[in-house]
């Protein structure tokens, strides 16, 4: 069989969407078997849940996302397969050998540095895309492409701290990755696509995407992030109770109720909800910091986030592009919609121990079997996608 031939090369997001869907269903299960007391790591638990989580899922899909969407946004020369094979290569090889550097130090960083040579390479081909596009608007491409090279940058700081067991460089590193990488381009994502698609099946709809507020946003992201590394915490509200209310305000101008009616659309929608909510949880929790109060949301705001928003949001996007991409109806189906309302579930579960007392922390393990149960039933359902042809015998 000739390379041209195999379905899992013929377009950018198969061979990372793959990669995505075994992370999904690994990340979860190795956590788990952490939480349970199965084995110890070579990384600190925080450290390591920050990779796996930040670094080691959600950039398979993203990537897979960017290399699809961002030629087409700037109207510019596709990804060639050999670029895309060989970023998602590396990094797939980094990730697997970070399985194998947990139990074997010395394995480590030569993973990660893999991982990173193939994100890089990925920074490096996006630019040249949008850079030798035809002159037009290109703000959205170049906000992905930064937020994009910062988690690069992100990743170079774990790596530092992995070298150095550098305590401070694995919070940067953290900080980075939610901050200046994940939630500035999911923003950025939703900011275009939403009412785009939203625009395509509701009728009478006015798309409503100023920059402004856009820029605002990115802002508060920023200044969230040194508030954090600063560790002035009691001062996280100034940077996000504008995330918050300016979420509230897009979320009022995209027509949340009038989506409804279209599952696929509906899962966007109800996504960014998530945004708001995590936003909200980091202000008051700050603002009771502040105010002298004894009580804080503790880790419910970033769960709120990365389950809620990200994890939301990555079931809905990643199924429209699989689905789309593999020559099917651009329809939800009922497994699609239960694993999409299993997502939050597991994100509700995951935030109840946090908020009260009432809840046990029984929760967490729950909840995480939930999300292991919900990945390795989504993965089973659209992994199959990226290696069988398309239905409508068109090429990609």
């Amino acid at each position: 069989m000739t390379l041209p031939s195999i379905p899992l090369f013929a377009a950018a997001h198969r061979p990372f969407f793959l990669l995505g869907a075994l992370q999904g269903v690994l990340t979860i299960a190795l956590w788990l078997g952490l939480l349970e007391g199965g084995f110890v790591a070579a990384l600190p638990p925080a450290a390591l849940h920050t990779w796996l989580m930040l670094y080691g899922l959600f950039p398979f899909f993203v990537m897979g996302f960017l290399f699809t969407a961002l030629p087409n946004w700037v109207s510019g020369t596709a990804i060639s397969r050999v670029t895309y094979l060989g970023s998602a290569g590396l990094m797939g090889a980094g990730a697997a050998l970070f399985y194998l550097g947990l139990v074997f130090p010395a394995w480590l960083l030569p993973a990660l540095a893999l991982h990173l040579a193939g994100w890089v390479w990925a920074v490096v081909a996006l630019a040249q895309v949008v850079r030798r596009a035809k002159a037009q608007d290109k703000r959205q491409p170049w906000l992905t492409w930064w937020a994009l090279s910062l988690g690069a940058v992100g990743e170079g700081l774990f790596i530092f701290a992995t070298a150095t067991d550098s305590a401070l460089a694995f919070t940067a590193a953290a900080s980075v990755a939610l901050w200046l990488f994940l939630t500035p381009l999911f923003l950025g994502v939703c900011h275009r696509m939403v009412p785009w698609f939203t625009s395509r099946v509701v009728t009478n709809y006015v798309v409503v995407r100023p920059y402004a507020p856009l820029w605002a946003m990115l802002a508060a992201c920023l200044a969230h992030t040194v508030l954090d590394t600063a560790g002035a915490q009691a001062w996280l509200w100034l940077a996000d109770l504008p995330l918050t209310v300016l979420t509230l305000w897009f979320i009022s101008r995209w027509g949340i109720a009038r989506s409804v009616s279209v599952r696929l659309l509906a899962m966007l929608h109800i996504a960014f909800v998530w945004a708001a909510i995590a936003f909200a949880l980091y202000t008051v929790s700050s603002l009771s910091l502040w105010l002298g109060f004894d009580w804080d949301a503790g880790r419910a705001p970033v769960h709120a986030l990365g389950m809620g928003f990200f994890g939301a949001m990555l079931v809905g996007m990643a199924s429209r592009v699989s689905l789309g991409h593999s020559g099917r109806p651009l329809a939800c189906d009922a497994m699609t919609w239960w694993l999409f309302w299993g997502v939050q579930l597991g994100a509700v579960l995951r935030l109840l121990p946090e908020l009260s007392p009432v809840f046990s922390y029984d929760g967490v393990r729950v909840s995480g079997g939930v999300w292991l149960l919900i990945m390795a039933i989504w993965a089973a359902k659209y992994a199959p996608m990226t290696w069988q042809a398309r239905r409508d015998g068109r090429p990609g």
